[in-house]
């Protein structure tokens, strides 16, 4: 019996020139900066605008929610769109999508219209759901040893999203004083516009015969441990995330904090999210993608217990922080383990799913954290947090073990 491969030997001519992958990866990034400022003003504003508009209290953060809901609604039509045409149209089309979601939340915001306001939020999400692929897209025709490197360059990118986003709020959200955040949404949309000017630029393998074809079946791929693996712990570290910062600038708010402060929390909870990336491709290289998705849980933990210790901007900004850096260390080190579980022609539909699921458990975060903090408090919301974090944690052990036991398995056939 002969050992089981998910990879297929690859030769030269699988991989792109080195140029042209060096040009992918600033453009990807570029990009990234751009679509993150996007994503990072809907984060900073969302709670706020949502308790200006909502007709009840406990609607506040549905924006945020609906954010979510619309980039689960859209990975797996995206994927559909990339494994037919390509990324760069499905990127194109994201782009579109983000111009719409500053035109619209102006105008909600002008109108007094929190329903309005909602649907610009979903197309944000469906924005950041097309986002999501350009980790993925960065490993297209490079070498599987180059790969997590290549991913983790490419969410560097966010570091200046977590420095331009909430200067970007801070800088117009007084612009027009009749209708706070107005010009912010207007000039998210030129943001979003310039983001599509990079992607243009951006040249990637058109989908082959086979990729159109599918590989095995779905199935048979999502059964895999590692490939279970993957998606509980980047769920877990993406919904946690988006659970505690959801909740936390309208905690600032209510606490008594100026925008301000709440404005330069986000930053550096963006910052952090982001920043660790210029090396965590090479610790997952040296130390493996489980381990390093096992340290951002960790991580995770540990902001949620800063939290706990108090109630000043100081406990918020380091609470967003260390949230921040969980999440990097979760989310890459899981979506480093996806591209170990699929075959080249099917990494549209496997990367569609994985981050269908991610998605799909991080909106349940989103809904429950804005009615845990209106009814229980900011308090509460740190320790609910902790459930999902320890089954996280026991199923990823469980997972490891058992794709430990099949290698040793297939190494002794």
């Amino acid at each position: 019996m002969t050992k089981h491969n998910t990879q297929p030997a690859l030769n030269a001519s699988d991989f792109l020139p080195d140029r042209v992958q060096s040009g992918n990866i600033w453009r990807l990034s570029i990009a990234q900066a751009l679509a993150g400022a996007n994503s990072v003003v809907v984060y900073a504003t969302g709670a706020i605008v949502g308790d200006m508009l909502a007709p009840i209290p406990m609607l506040a953060t549905l924006p945020i929610s609906i954010f979510v809901v619309g980039m689960a609604a859209c990975i797996l039509p995206i994927g559909a769109v990339s494994r037919r045409y390509g990324r760069r149209a499905a990127f194109l089309a994201g782009t579109g999508a983000g111009v719409l979601t500053g035109l619209l939340a102006m105008l909600a915001v002008i109108l007094g219209w929190f329903w309005l306001f909602c649907l610009a939020t979903f197309f944000g999400g469906s924005y950041a759901a097309v986002v999501l692929s350009f980790r993925f897209a960065a490993a297209d025709g490079v070498a599987p040893a180059r790969r997590a490197r290549a991913l983790s360059l490419v969410m560097a990118g966010g570091v200046a999203a977590g420095v331009v986003g909430p200067q970007l709020v801070t800088w117009t959200m007084d612009l027009w004083p009749r209708h706070t955040f107005a010009m912010t949404f207007l000039v998210q949309a030129l943001v979003a516009a310039l983001s599509a000017l990079v992607l243009l630029g951006v040249k990637l393998p058109q989908p082959s015969v086979a990729e159109l074809a599918g590989g095995r079946p779905l199935t048979e791929i999502a059964r895999q441990p590692r490939f279970i693996a993957a998606a509980i712990c980047g769920a877990v570290s993406y919904m946690l995330m988006n659970f505690l910062m959801t909740a936390a600038p309208l905690a600032m708010h209510i606490c008594g904090h100026p925008q301000a402060s709440a404005n330069l929390g986000m930053q550096w909870h963006v910052i952090a999210m982001y920043a660790p990336s210029f090396f965590t491709g090479s610790l997952i290289a040296r130390f493996g993608a489980s381990r390093v998705a096992i340290v951002g849980l960790a991580l995770t933990g540990l902001s949620a217990a800063v939290g706990l210790g108090g109630v000043d901007v100081a406990h918020f900004w380091a609470t967003l922080i260390l949230l921040g850096l969980g999440w990097n260390f979760g989310f890459l080190g899981a979506s480093a383990l996806v591209l170990e579980c699929h075959r080249p022609e099917e990494k549209t539909r496997v990367q569609s799913l994985n981050d269908f699921i991610v998605f799909g458990l991080m909106a349940i975060g989103s809904f429950s954290s804005g009615g845990l903090l209106s009814v229980y408090g900011w308090n509460t919301v740190l320790w609910v947090s902790f459930v999902p974090l320890a089954l996280s944690l026991v199923a990823l052990a469980v997972a490891m073990r058992r794709s430990k036991a099949l290698a040793e398995h297939q190494s002794m056939a």
